[in-house]
């Protein structure tokens, strides 16, 4: 098989699978095609050197990149098409010891953004991120470690503000998806556009809403803060690992206190957690233990936390016994009380405690109203969130 016949047939079963990486790994006798699917790796193929070679070399060739030049990273994009779906290709080859590793990220068209109502929240939470973004000015940051949807929450944030009545500017590395009647702007490096100076040259343009894909150095998180405070809504995301702890990453950003306190308007701390397939997902009959659930009871709805369910794997599901993702989130407004914790700079276990009495839910009780509603397993709820946030690092 031809590379260029090989790397359309990856593409295509990387499609049907709904993965969304793709990767071509180097070592000194093969090359390993894989995919990431709702957050595992799973192995497609393993081709000889030359031919992986050839296939990194189409694909370079098809996206722009300089296909001699094997010995510095290099980042490219292409549109590929397969049938009547669209797939956004964006590339990054980075020299390894045994040759190239190449990474695909997958942004098929068709699927389309998440509306703000899709994103897996509970109503409460939904309708306390609604609350936050109808005011006309104030902070809100998305929080949690990369790969977790924070990209998707912000986009689907856009979409909800995007009526026309607004001017919208974003600031992305990289740009993501293409939204009408948005003005999108991507960091450069290679032309010393970077956060901080986009930033800048963006409030120049009068903006209403201003979107910062990250908020990763001091002068981009001060900068966000006085535009906040300025009559702007600046959304933006966070490396933090709960929506308490994000007060503290930006006051360590060099934030003032008394200046982030009077313009944050809330956090949404999130992880993402596989859903079970509705046609072969097993139930577990949990009646004889009513104290599992005891601890949300006031939160589930009639019927729900009388079992548990679990993965078995169907055609549906391509025997996985999961499809799809939901998040989970910790949704945390600033109230009055909350407001002079973050002008104090008290600390995140104290910020917490006062979110909770608040009515905020933590990662643990969204965790179990989850498994209580039959989205996802305790299995999977022990795979991606951290034990400490489950109340079990002891």
């Amino acid at each position: 098989m031809e590379a260029g016949e090989a790397v359309n047939v990856l593409l295509e079963q990387a499609a049907q699978l709904r993965a969304s990486d793709l990767f071509l790994l180097s070592d000194e006798r093969f090359v390993t095609a894989s995919i990431r699917r709702m957050g595992s790796i799973e192995k497609l193929a393993v081709v000889s050197t030359e031919h992986g070679r050839q296939m990194m070399t189409h694909i370079k060739a098809l996206a722009g990149m300089d296909i001699s030049d094997r010995r510095r990273p290099a980042d490219g994009r292409w549109i590929h098409e397969i049938g009547d779906r669209k797939l956004d290709l964006r590339i990054n080859c980075t020299p390894m010891l045994h040759g190239e590793d190449m990474a695909l990220r997958l942004w098929d068209h068709s699927v389309g953004l998440f509306g703000i109502d899709e994103l897996g929240m509970s109503r409460a939470d939904l309708n306390k991120l609604l609350f936050m973004l109808n005011h006309p000015s104030g902070l809100i940051l998305v929080t949690g470690p990369t790969g977790t949807g924070k990209t998707t929450s912000l986009y689907a944030c856009l979409q909800y503000l995007n009526d026309g009545a607004r001017k919208i500017n974003t600031l992305e590395d990289p740009i993501e998806y293409a939204i009408d009647g948005i003005r999108q702007s991507q960091v450069n490096a290679k032309f010393a556009m970077d956060f901080p100076e986009l930033l800048r040259n963006v409030l120049r343009q009068a903006p209403d809403v201003i979107m910062i894909g990250e908020i990763r150095d001091e002068e981009t998180a001060l900068t966000a803060v006085r535009a906040a405070n300025s009559g702007h809504l600046v959304l933006a995301t966070l490396h933090a690992p709960t929506a308490a702890t994000a007060v503290h990453s930006m006051l360590a950003l060099g934030s003032h206190s008394f200046f982030l306190s009077g313009c944050l308007l809330g956090v949404i701390a999130q992880r993402l957690v596989r859903t079970l397939c509705p046609n072969c997902r097993s139930e577990y009959d949990i009646s004889l233990s009513p104290q599992t659930f005891q601890e949300i009871d006031s939160l589930l709805s009639d019927g729900e936390g009388k079992a548990i369910y679990g993965p078995s794997g169907c055609e549906n599901c391509f025997h996985l016994g999961y499809i799809g993702r939901s998040g989970l989130f910790e949704v945390m407004t600033i109230n009055q009380e909350l407001r002079r914790l973050i002008a104090d700079a008290a600390s995140s276990q104290t910020i917490e405690e006062a979110a909770i009495r608040a009515g905020m839910t933590v990662f643990r009780r969204g965790a179990l109203l989850k498994v209580a509603q039959g989205i996802t397993s305790t299995e999977e709820i022990l795979r991606d969130v951290p034990a400490e946030h489950l109340g079990l690092e002891d």
